[in-house]
């Protein structure tokens, strides 16, 4: 689990308006879960629509050197299929199929998303910060820079208008962010709905979850106990019992 990093005031804000409808936007089929589940399961439970984008087809998230990289996309697909609907029962999904690695920052990116925004219109969307420093996976820097770009181009008109019509979201949460501004505080179901949703995509236990077996009960109580024990640090920034980390960008 990643760290977190508040200035020496804390957060700057906590718990923006929940919105209608959220549209979360990942490199890999489990990032989104790791970095904003407990958010999108709390606002689900207050009847906010969600829209779970992909970005990459996750065909080398494995440590299996014999593996079939389509069977391990296929499989991935229908993991993230059901950890969506663990966050946000009757959550949309979307794949850009990208392959896992190859992920761009460019044009063709850039304009699936804007046609995704567009489509949906969601009030918030939240993605990878950019921005974080010393990040290793190019694609989960190229899907941070692909959400801001697209953002800027789904909200004004003379931007790609061969795909619909304009739409500003209202805010931009940011996960993996190193300087993070911004609290949200999730309760107990939500917490547990986004351990659910991580433990969805088994082919991940071993490489990122450190679960050798699901049906090894100590190893995957170990892990609910990590993603608690990280929910309860980011809490701890400002008396919350639990909470996720973003940096947020209101003025989109």
């Amino acid at each position: 689990m990643t760290s977190t990093y508040f200035n020496e005031n804390g957060p700057s804000s906590m718990n923006i308006e929940p919105p209608k409808r959220v549209m979360a936007i990942g490199a890999h089929p489990d990032d989104i879960e790791f970095g904003a589940g407990g958010t999108i399961a709390k606002w689900a439970q207050q009847g906010c629509e969600a829209v779970i984008v992909i970005m990459t087809d996750g065909s080398k998230g494995t440590w299996n050197p014999e593996a079939d990289p389509l069977e391990l996309a296929m499989r991935r697909q229908g993991e993230a299929r059901r950890a969506a609907g663990t966050m946000a029962p009757g959550a949309a999904v979307e794949f850009l199929g990208w392959k896992d690695g190859e992920l761009r920052h460019g044009e063709r990116a850039v304009a699936q998303l804007c046609h995704l925004i567009r489509h949906y219109k969601p009030d918030v969307l939240i993605a990878h910060d950019p921005w974080k420093r010393y990040r290793l996976h190019p694609d989960h820097r190229a899907a941070g820079f692909i959400a801001t770009d697209a953002l800027v181009a789904a909200r004004d008109p003379h931007f790609l208008p061969e795909l619909g019509m304009h739409h500003r979201p209202s805010a931009l949460l940011l996960f993996e962010a190193d300087e993070a501004n911004h609290l949200e505080t999730i309760g107990e179901l939500a917490l547990r709905a986004k351990v659910e949703a991580l433990l969805c995509h088994r082919s991940q236990h071993e490489s990122s979850m450190e679960i050798s077996d699901a049906g090894n009960l100590e190893e995957v109580a170990r892990f609910r106990q990590t993603v608690r024990d990280a929910a309860e640090r980011n809490g701890g920034a400002d008396g919350a019992e639990f909470a996720e980390a973003f940096h947020l960008i209101s003025e989109v």
